[in-house]
């Protein structure tokens, strides 16, 4: 007989799991997720890793569907992996270099003052800002360009190794490249001159603001639908007329710390003009330029101490667009981010600048191991349609809920988080956000699960009829009398002070009273409510 070890297969065979290759840039298919630009080449769908029961789905009223699953998020592209001084050498070194430092510092102080004075000069009595810089300001400007390559000196950069050459700007209008420290826009400003597409909030920054806006700059606010599309329109209309400098933009959108590329705004592929990527490396051993979890003061003063800081720029081919990239952003963005992260020899990850937000506001709240907030939130804008401010809302919810130091919630914490208290259907709720079985969930299980049941057809027309069985009386608001008669077949055994709690919770606007308005509000903060409330009467 066989020995049963040496028979039994070593990989046990899991269903659903899916392996999808690059797709080519002809097959149609590409453009019908707008998500997939964001997912490396190749990518596993995670199985779930057990059969989803829909009779036990609480929210089979909205949809027998399951919500989608995710691996975990296992990188952080935005952690600095020497944010402090480590090593006998490193502090040696610093030491040494300390009277460098000094007189670096003193470059830096009086590069930064002769090149503001040189922009103010090329900016005085210019008023014109919709049409191209006068060719006698332009040059004025190459007294603050020769600044910058002072400033990069300063910085320990006296040599950049290029491969490669820019391509004219009437050849590739627009360039993007990745984004690792403050040091990129320097460069650039000094090599090309272009105009940057940069947040409002940099037009406030001292000396810098006003070199910004002598670079024609292009402003937007992220946050700001109206503001991103005016930026996609200049774009668009700089790029067209040669007698603008070409466009340098950042689709990234922050900086990380090179060791992944993390998904790509749109904004540089949308006018679908023919793009040349750039790619920039900083090699080192024992001192990360990358701007990550580190102050500026602090990675300012260390590259001041360092004898020499590595940096390389590779130009990369220019990207001619086809038809059909010219008409899909997503097909082009797809392109050239392929060959940013061949050229890098990194994966491509679902991060965004919303994950930058949640790891911030995670830190903020003083949370143990603050990258366990992460949801890689290109995939769930797409997937959910759930914006930054909205996740760190959802967020606020979680943390209520006393997450443990690897960023777990467990059943008990997770009621009283959300006003429940033990029953059958509050578990099941549970259950259905614990897709992994183990008795606790994640943040990212809590917003895939939310977003999920807020993204129902139904939704919107439960939320409503869900008011409207609740206000028995008809009067347009919801008293805690209605709501104690709403709940009692779903939780049972409810007493004043519980009923109260949930009624507090429901009563968005804190005026004692529970309006549609309020309602509506609430659900929509707190999705997974929904299904404490007699499903008998949701739309079929």
């Amino acid at each position: 007989m066989a020995d049963p070890d040496l028979s039994s297969p070593l990989i046990h065979h899991q269903p659903e799991v899916v392996i999808s290759i690059g797709v080519d840039d002809d097959d149609d298919s590409s453009s019908t997720d707008s998500g997939l630009n964001h997912l490396p080449a190749a990518v596993g769908v995670v199985s779930r890793g057990f059969q989803f029961d829909h009779r036990n789905n609480p929210y089979g009223f909205l949809s027998e569907t399951e919500p989608p699953v995710l691996g975990p998020t296992t990188v952080d592209p935005f952690r600095n992996n020497t944010p402090g001084v480590f090593g006998l050498y490193e502090a040696i070194k610093i030491v040494i270099c300390l009277p460098i430092a000094l007189v670096r510092l003193v470059l830096f102080g009086a590069s930064l003052a002769v090149g503001y004075l040189a922009t103010k000069l090329a900016l005085a009595g210019w008023k014109d800002k919709e049409n191209p810089m006068p060719l006698w300001r332009c040059r004025i400007m190459w007294i603050t360009r020769i600044c910058t390559r002072c400033i990069l000196f300063s910085f320990g950069y006296q040599w950049i190794r290029r491969k490669g050459k820019p391509a004219r700007r009437e050849i590739a209008p627009i360039v993007v490249s990745n984004h690792v420290s403050y040091i990129e826009p320097i460069f650039y400003f000094y090599e090309l001159s272009p105009t940057i597409v940069a947040s409002e909030s940099h037009d406030s920054l001292p000396f810098v603001g006003t070199i910004i806006r002598a670079m024609q700059v292009i402003y937007v606010n992220r946050f700001s639908q109206t503001s991103r599309k005016n930026a996609v329109h200049e774009i668009k209309r700089k790029a067209s007329c040669d007698r603008f400098p070409r466009l340098l933009l950042f689709p990234e959108g922050t900086t990380t710390n090179g060791k992944v590329l993390i998904s790509f705004q749109l904004g540089a592929f949308i006018p679908g003009y023919p793009i040349q990527p750039v790619v920039v490396r900083y090699p080192h051993v024992h001192f990360d330029q990358s701007w990550g979890n580190i102050s500026l003061v602090m990675l300012m003063f260390r590259m001041f101490t360092q004898f020499h800081n590595f940096m390389e720029v590779e130009y990369l081919p220019v990207i001619y667009p086809s038809e059909k990239q010219k008409q899909n952003a997503v097909r082009l963005s797809q392109k050239t981010s392929q060959a940013i992260a061949a050229s890098l020899n990194v994966v491509q990850t679902s991060h965004s600048y919303a994950d930058l937000m949640l790891l911030n506001k995670a830190t903020e709240l003083k949370l143990e191991n603050p990258s366990n907030y992460m949801v890689e939130m290109a995939k769930v804008e797409s997937l959910f349609h759930i914006s930054s401010l909205e996740a760190t809302r959802f967020l606020d919810t979680f943390v209520s809920m006393n997450p443990d130091s690897s960023g777990r919630v467990r059943l008990h914490d997770f009621l009283w988080g959300l006003r429940l208290k033990p029953c059958t259907l509050s578990k099941r709720i549970f259950e259905f956000i614990d897709v992994e079985k183990v008795g606790s969930i994640t943040f990212k299980q809590f917003l895939f699960a939310s977003g999920h049941v807020l993204t129902q057809p139904l939704f919107q027309q439960t939320c409503e009829l869900v008011f409207s069985h609740c206000d028995r009386d008809g009067d347009g608001y919801i008293t805690i009398q209605e709501l104690g008669d709403a709940l009692k077949n779903t939780i049972p055994n409810l007493n004043k002070a519980e009923i109260q709690g949930m009624y507090n919770l429901l009563d968005d606007d804190q005026d004692e009273r529970i309006s549609q308005n309020d309602l509506l509000t609430c659900l929509r903060r707190n999705p997974l409510l929904i299904a404490i409330f007699v499903p008998d009467f949701a739309p079929t």
